[in-house]
């Protein structure tokens, strides 16, 4: 492993000479060039050797094995998005408690106060809007 000071000297080489800070970057675009290459080609293969058959049943909208019933300008209840929302703020929560899992040893009693505290404020979150209706999914009156 490279030295502070080494690192020091590298970096004031790149700052001196140009040229060797964009040579440092040279692998960097032959990279890319390579994955442009490669998608371009996989794109321009299946363009020339994809079937071309376009039917009706093909063009039509496609949902969990049923035809759309409505349009794509159709409303939707406001209950759907409040439902969607509340769905990714627990999702998101899940993640973090993840992440706390992984270090629970490391973080001790202190970690566990305040794992318990971020569950209990979401645990209330969640009370009140249940409380509130928002997890109904029958029609509200």
């Amino acid at each position: 492993m490279p030295s502070a000071e080494s690192c020091g000297a590298e970096a004031i080489l790149l700052a001196s000479d140009p040229s060797a800070a964009i040579a440092s970057y040279v692998p960097l675009f032959v990279h890319a060039l390579v994955v442009a290459g490669a998608v371009s080609a996989l794109i321009v293969i299946s363009l020339l050797l994809g079937p071309r058959r376009r039917t009706a049943p093909k063009g039509m909208p496609y949902e969990s094995g049923t035809s759309t019933p409505g349009t794509a300008r159709q409303r939707f209840s406001v209950h759907f998005y409040l439902v969607a929302m509340l769905f990714i703020l627990f999702d998101v929560e899940a993640v973090f408690l993840f992440a706390w899992a992984v270090k629970a040893r490391s973080l001790g009693m202190a970690g566990l106060a305040t794992v318990s505290l971020f569950v209990g404020v979401l645990g209330l979150g969640l009370a009140y809007a249940w409380r509130k209706g928002a997890l109904a999914w029958e029609a509200q009156a």
